[in-house]
């Protein structure tokens, strides 16, 4: 689509907006009705450790939005010479789980507790129990559950609880919704039916704390919608909060809100049966589609679904790659302490590219960038930790090679439970700002994952994108592809990618690099308790 033609679609109004509230940056993007990228916005942010909590402000939420919002505004005027007023579809996602209750008249009744928080372990491993599924202590349910066994006093006074995403597409459209994948990391779902499981919901309401609730659990879950329904229409009052100039117009439709698990798998095509994704971010997540049932519980394995509710079981680590950001801003401390002001963009392929050069057992060097603690090594509490040797090879290609290793280590692990259950896959896609830099990301996670891995062109795009795609599946939705068959056919077609074969030089590398991430994780364990 040449420029007259996108101008032409921003002026009619025939674009889809997709925002994705991300553990680092909040993104906005912009796409034709062709898919592709036409402006984009994004504003970063962090969490906040408060009181022991890890938790964003809600102003924050909106600063944050508007920000992103306007920026891309900004894009738009600046490459397109117009404003920006009417978009025909729009979506949100966010990180999945976490816990938002509000009361009836709307009001929060706690601070946001991110997924990032490891303090639902009693919930967790009852309603495990329970439901005989695994319940992760990030889910939503699990919240729940932990505030009533801990007798907190805002219990009785929930009206609602939801997820990031749910809680901004509720002020933008004032539909109390949920995409199914997002659902799915909220409660069980029932993939034949489409719904919250009926039986756990039953099983969870008669526990002798829940009975004496003055609500049913069914009665304060955000409704289910599937990819391609409409789940609302952007209110007066939202379009005012996404863009408080006034200029954009009140009417775009809205897909279902969904998490970054569901956006992940659209953003690398992978939502048909065998089809794999790693996203690796703040977290890292591996997610296959199945054929076949799993044979038996692992609770250091979630199940979830897709944006249209096929059964997906996910790898979940809480940290991945928030070790080597701050590694990355160290070297450029340095560079600028000697003249040398070299821009982030430019920092991360040369130390990536550094890779390259270096061992394949990254000098014998260990690493844990735990930033919070980690359900699949039984950390409580995360403390970044890095471990060598007096024999260890300590130089700059080393050290990035045991970075990009550890972002994988604990998700590896979890990997290694799927290989015992023989699940197939025919294709995995890696996306995340990590394999930015050509090859050197990719190539470390197929040697992770021992199979080809491939990258798409739109990886840097990642969860927004993938978000404007399910809004632009709303419009199009009638013409009766169901998802898969619409990102193959429709979205897919021409976008290149690249595939990266495991080299076994790599392989029996990393091999070497977990036997030592296993060895020396009892360090890992003790450290919170040595180090406040």
């Amino acid at each position: 689509m040449n420029t007259v033609q996108i101008r032409d679609e921003i002026i009619t109004g025939q674009t889809a907006l997709g925002i994705e509230l991300g553990s680092t940056n909040i993104k906005a993007v912009l796409i034709a009705s062709d898919h592709a990228t036409i402006a984009s916005g994004s504003f970063e942010w962090e969490n906040q450790l408060v009181d022991g909590v890890w938790t964003y402000s809600l102003d924050l939420v909106w600063q944050g939005i508007q920000a992103a919002y306007r920026a891309l505004a900004n894009h738009v005027q600046a490459e397109y010479a117009v404003d920006l007023k009417k978009i025909k579809a729009m979506g949100i996602s966010a990180m999945m789980h976490g816990y938002l209750p509000f009361d009836q008249a709307g009001n929060l009744l706690t601070p946001f507790r991110t997924w990032r928080n490891a303090m639902t372990g009693q919930a967790a491993q009852e309603l495990t129990t329970l439901f005989d599924f695994n319940i992760p202590q990030r889910w939503s349910i699990a919240h729940l559950y932990q505030a009533v066994l801990n007798q907190e006093q805002h219990v009785d006074q929930i009206a609602m609880i939801t997820t990031l995403a749910g809680y901004v597409h509720w002020q933008l459209t004032g539909e109390k919704v949920l995409g199914i994948g997002d659902a799915s990391g909220v409660f069980p779902i029932d993939s034949a039916k489409q719904t919250y499981d009926p039986t756990m919901l039953a099983k969870f309401n008669h526990l002798p704390s829940i009975a004496k609730q003055p609500w049913n659990l069914e009665d304060i879950l955000p409704s289910i919608v599937s990819a391609g329904v409409q789940a609302g229409t952007l209110s007066t009052a939202g379009a005012k909060l996404l863009d408080p100039t006034g200029g954009l117009q009140a009417g775009a439709l809205f897909a279902g809100p969904e998490g970054d698990a569901g956006t992940g798998m659209v953003a690398t095509n992978s939502v048909k049966q065998r089809t794999a994704n790693i996203s690796a971010g703040t977290s890292a997540f591996a997610m296959v589609v199945l054929e076949h049932a799993l044979t038996k519980l692992h609770t250091d394995i979630d199940m979830v679904t897709t944006p249209d509710g096929s059964a997906v079981a996910m790898v979940h680590a809480n940290n991945s790659t928030t070790d080597i950001n701050y590694w990355v801003r160290l070297f450029g401390e340095f560079t600028k302490l000697i003249g040398v002001d070299l821009p982030t963009a430019q920092l991360y392929p040369l130390l990536f590219n550094a890779v390259l050069a270096s061992d394949p057992d990254a000098g014998g060097m260990v690493s844990y960038g735990y930033y919070s603690g980690e359900n699949i090594t039984d950390v409580e509490q995360g403390r970044p930790l890095f471990v060598r040797s007096p024999n260890s090879k300590f130089s700059i290609g080393n050290l990035m090679r045991m970075n990009l290793y550890s972002a994988f280590g604990a998700m590896k692990l979890g990997l290694d439970i799927l290989a015992s259950e023989k699940v197939a896959t025919d294709s995995v896609v890696a996306q995340g700002g990590i394999f930015k830099t050509p090859v050197v990301g990719q190539k470390i996670l197929a040697a992770v994952m021992d199979a080809p891995v491939t990258v798409m062109d739109t990886a840097g795009e990642g969860g927004p994108w993938a978000m404007a795609i399910l809004a632009q599946y709303v419009v199009d939705s009638a013409g009766g592809l169901n998802l898969a068959d619409y990102l193959d056919k429709l979205v897919f077609q021409n976008v290149n990618s690249t595939t990266i074969a495991p080299d076994p030089i790599d392989q029996a590398g990393f091999a070497t690099f977990m036997e030592n991430y296993q060895a020396a994780l009892p360090l890992e364990k003790q450290a919170a308790g040595l180090l406040k």
